[in-house]
């Protein structure tokens, strides 16, 4: 015996019926049962008309469209008297309908009975008319009202079947019948013939039924989709199908929240171990997922993440409670009087507290429950008032294999804590098969999405990038990345999403991925203009896992968003120094928030662009080292303008030549004032732990305040030019003494300053090539011989590189 099921949007057109015509002519089974749904938004539609009536409002439009719908598919379907045969018995149909709602609408009353009454007819016309369906191309086939065989008590809306009697009806009916049974699902009925519901996904509950009281082979369950996936595909891009899983795998799974399965559909086939296939009618060569009682290898220790939104938490505390026997019995005692269910439960250790997870439709319920029961305690201030918090959603992580496997808990709340998911409770049955968090609402999607990832990427790490800042870094960056793209994907594993993009005008997002060789042209065609608080909001709304904020500007107001950035657990990459040098209580804000909540805020390249200058002096102090001096050419401009003062060109000439090689900005006198260079000294002081502000860093000027003076770039250069003979004079007393000039940074005993000196021919500064930067570190370790980092301090290439490798870096630790 073959029971098979076809759900809504497997009967919601003429297309999709034929489709299940075919699926079932396929099958050679000696006897079938095929169940069968409303159309795809009829049990909707027929509560939203119901809603209606009972207010007194006009349904007539609402029902005429309804009967139209029937009618037009009949017509897609059917010729002849095959299609007068079906006409006429959907306008029966709707004749009844019609006179229940007339009744409500006089009434403006809507009972429990009545409604379920009216959702039957949603079933009953599409059953009937796939019949009609199934004669009219010459195959047997014959409409079964289920109302006739599934008994249940009188719970309109929900009603709980009696097993034993219903298994009965249904052999006693199907006994020696070969014919295929279009059997509508979802309805039932009480003994005294009033017609009830299964509640939701009831139709996969009626499959099951047949199922087990026929002893059927195997039940199959049709839907829209290729199987049970690993998550909901609706929120996580990533999930797939499962081909196979276990009944306890598939009940935890579909008690919260994978929609393909309806929990008590197990129940009835479980006992009887008998398999279930789910399989997808619009693509029936798919492989399904098949349930079964036998224990399948998988790969992966956890088999699927699946969620119930919507749900509130009620929390009980108090004194009372602890070492108290019989407690936690009158709690739930007390609840099941008020008809509440459960979800979830969880209880502290200590015994002072327990809270359990509802539909928000009963926290009333339950506060009333509780305050019943505990009246007393309450009164006497042994036990708190219940308190109940909505808008949360349970993740359940899933798997047999997970049974005393160690570290499955630590990756689950590692990968949650990262993406700065809050868990407001957390409950594991003994049996281990199940982990179940409730978060935020708001971060539902979040969670599914790094859990999936965590565990079912194949170490596939990805990182959804939101970059501000389009120009020549961020424009290079965007380059190295599509040029990249493949090597990280398919030697490293990892995987950059451009989600957000910014230039000083416009801003676009695309949470799906906006392709990067495509991304520069898609900003410029945005509509949406660019505000750094609009834009943080907007990425902080999409709410994407393993987020991170790319400033590729030189902006003071974007580095200042950095804060809030970081509180939304969103890590940050970037070349801009201006939050890392300006107040200092600010940058141990940054600093210390990122260390203590484990958020990367990775700066590297704020200092020599592309060299590993910032990492070394980290792993030098975390290594218990202990930094007596750095000294350091921190300026690509001034190295460039130094390195080549040899006397063959004026020092005017030589600047001249930087700018116009484009190693200064349009006014040089931006770089050689020097405080870009001082910056980078700060920086570096802080990192080595002093306290410093700007304003203490003590900075040589270069040039004479006359030439700051000048009004315009050209008349900058006629000042600069009177100075030529001074710079002259003091390059020729250092030649003369073997030495050379260069600017220099020096950061020891809890000072810097910046200091243009004269080199000796063994000084590593002598070695400078054009704009070349260096760093010399002297520590307790490397006291005789100090560390160099020497190499391009500036240049789009080597800066938007560094940037890349830190985003890179950031994918590395999501492990």
């Amino acid at each position: 015996m073959l029971i098979m099921k076809f759900g809504g949007t497997s009967v919601g057109s003429a297309s999709a019926i034929e489709k299940l015509i075919q699926i079932v002519s396929a099958k050679k089974s000696c006897g079938k049962v095929i169940v069968v749904s409303a159309f795809s938004g009829v049990t909707d539609a027929l509560i939203g008309m119901s809603r209606v009536a009972e207010r007194g409002d006009a349904f007539d439009t609402m029902l005429a469209e309804l009967g139209r719908r029937h009618t037009e598919t009949a017509e897609a379907l059917l010729q002849g008297v095959h299609r007068a045969a079906a006409i006429a018995e959907i306008e029966a149909q709707f004749a009844k309908l019609r006179r229940v709602l007339d009744g409500v609408y006089i009434l403006r009353e809507l009972s429990p009975r009545s409604l379920d009454y009216v959702m039957s007819f949603g079933e009953r016309l599409s059953a009937s008319l796939i019949a009609g369906c199934f004669r009219a191309r010459g195959q047997e086939a014959e409409y079964l009202d289920s109302r006739k065989l599934i008994k249940t008590d009188e719970r309109y809306g929900g009603a709980k079947v009696f097993i034993e009697e219903t298994y009965k009806n249904i052999k006693k009916y199907m006994a020696g019948c070969l014919t295929p049974q279009i059997a509508a699902g979802f309805i039932a009925s009480t003994r005294k013939g009033a017609a009830t519901t299964l509640g939701r996904g009831g139709s996969d509950y009626t499959a099951a039924l047949f199922g087990a009281a026929l002893d059927a082979e195997i039940v199959e369950i049709w839907t829209d989709v290729d199987g049970i996936l690993t998550s909901d595909p609706k929120m996580v891009k990533d999930a797939f199908c499962i081909d196979e899983i276990s009944y306890s795998e598939a009940v935890e799974m579909s008690h919260f929240g994978a929609k393909v399965l309806y929990p008590p559909t197990v129940q009835p086939l479980f006992e009887k171990k008998i398999p279930i296939w789910i399989g997808n009618s619009f693509n029936p060569s798919a492989k399904g997922t098949l349930i079964s009682s036998k224990k399948v290898d998988n790969p992966w220790p956890v088999r699927g993440i699946s969620s119930l939104g919507n749900i509130a938490l009620v929390t009980v505390q108090g004194t009372s409670m602890v070492g108290a026997a019989g407690f936690s019995s009158r709690l739930f005692g007390s609840l099941a009087r008020h008809a509440v269910n459960v979800i979830l439960i969880t209880q502290a250790s200590s015994e002072y507290s327990i809270c359990f997870a509802v539909i928000p439709g009963d926290i009333d319920g339950a506060l009333a429950a509780v305050e019943e029961e505990f009246a007393a305690e309450i009164r006497n201030g042994l036990l708190e008032n219940p308190k109940a918090q909505a808008d949360f959603a349970v993740i359940a992580v899933v798997g047999e294999n997970m049974k005393n496997v160690s570290g499955i808990s630590g990756k689950v709340f590692h990968a949650l804590g990262r993406n700065g998911v809050n868990v407001a409770a957390i409950a594991q049955g003994s049996s281990e098969i199940n982990i179940s968090a409730v978060v935020a609402m708001k971060d539902e999607a979040k969670a599914l999405n790094s859990i999936h990832e965590a565990f079912f990427l194949s170490g596939v790490r990805s990182v959804n990038l939101f970059l501000v800042g389009c120009g020549l870094i961020g424009g290079t960056l965007l380059d190295q990345i599509n040029a990249q793209r493949e090597t990280l994907a398919g030697h490293y594993k990892i995987q950059i999403n451009i989600c957000g993009l910014a230039n000083s005008r416009k801003m676009i997002f695309d949470g799906g991925g906006i392709p990067s060789a495509e991304a520069k042209a898609l900003l410029e065609a945005s509509p949406d203009v660019f505000e750094i608080n609009e834009f943080t909001r907007r990425m902080k709304a999409l709410n994407l896992p393993n987020s991170c904020f790319c400033d590729c500007t030189a902006s003071k107001a974007v580095a200042a968003v950095y804060e809030t950035v970081l509180q939304a657990a969103v890590s940050i990459v970037t070349p801009n120094k201006k939050a890392n040098s300006g107040a200092f209580d600010y940058y141990k804000r940054l600093t210390d928030y990122s260390r203590d909540r484990g958020i990367p805020y990775l700066y590297e390249v704020t200092v020599c662009a592309g060299l590993p200058v910032i990492s070394t002096l980290r792993d030098l102090r975390l290594s218990g080292d202990r930094v007596l001096r750095i000294e350091a050419a921190l300026s690509g401009t001034l190295s460039f303008i130094f390195n080549n003062f040899d006397g063959k060109k004026s020092f005017s000439a030589l600047v001249r030549e930087a700018k116009a090689k484009g190693y200064t900005e349009p006014d040089p006198r931006d770089d050689l004032n020097a405080m870009d260079a001082a910056r980078k000294s700060l920086i570096l002081a802080r990192e080595c732990g002093m306290p410093l502000e700007f304003s203490q860093v003590d900075i040589e000027p270069i040039l004479p305040q006359a030439c700051f003076n000048a009004p315009s770039v050209e008349a900058f250069f006629t000042e600069l030019e009177k100075s030529d003979a001074d710079f002259e004079e003091r390059r020729a007393a250092a030649e003369s003494d073997g030495r050379r000039l260069r600017y220099v940074a020096v950061i020891e005993e809890g000072s810097a300053r910046m200091r243009l000196r004269a080199e000796p021919a063994e000084s590593p500064f002598r070695s400078l090539v054009d704009s070349d930067n260096i760093v010399v570190i002297t520590t307790e370790r490397y006291s005789r011989l100090p560390m160099v980092i020497k190499g391009p301090g500036a240049g789009a290439q080597v800066t938007a590189a560094g940037v890349l490798a830190d985003i890179v870096r950031i994918a590395r630790t999501l492990v």
